[in-house]
């Protein structure tokens, strides 16, 4: 079965391609969810309309994307954490933490766009990737410190 994509899907093709999948993944998966339209004579007509707005789209992202990466230039991160002997924390600072942070500081970043291959688990400093766009990522300097030990003893007494 030959469709049309809609959206860029993974391992399969970009925005516009004319691809071939079996029937049942173009039935059961693509089409539903509005990801393809079947490769008609008709709908290859529509797609080169929709390839043109895509570009478009796509530079008018890009441009966006590259504006919030310049206001990112500088931007450091600070989390308080309580951590062991080592320098080991008593849980993490994961992508959620740093996406609701960069709120707090009025970036609106999704979570999902925040490159953490997995939750930062150590004292000190690290970069962390945000894709912004596909070919847009910029850098935050993330900083993870030990909570003083006062303000745990006055937690323990709070409770």
């Amino acid at each position: 079965m030959e469709v049309i994509l809609k959206e860029d899907v993974a391992k399969l093709g970009s925005r516009g391609d004319v691809v071939k999948v079996s029937e049942g993944y173009g039935r059961n998966y693509l089409l539903p969810r509005k990801l393809a339209i079947e490769a008609s004579a008709a709908n290859k007509a529509v797609i080169e309309q929709m390839k043109a707005a895509a570009v478009r789209r796509q530079a008018k992202e890009k441009s966006d994307a590259e504006l919030l990466a310049k206001q990112f230039d500088g931007v450091s991160l600070q989390f308080t954490r309580r951590a062991g002997e080592n320098g080991q924390l008593f849980g993490s600072v994961t992508s959620a933490d740093v996406a609701h942070e960069l709120e707090h500081r009025g970036f609106k970043v999704e979570r999902r766009k925040i490159q953490l291959d997995e939750p930062l688990k150590a004292l000190g400093d690290f970069n962390v990737a945000i894709k912004l766009h596909r070919d847009v990522t910029t850098t935050v300097k993330v900083t993870i410190a030990k909570e003083a030990e006062a303000a745990v003893e006055e937690k323990k007494a709070e409770v």
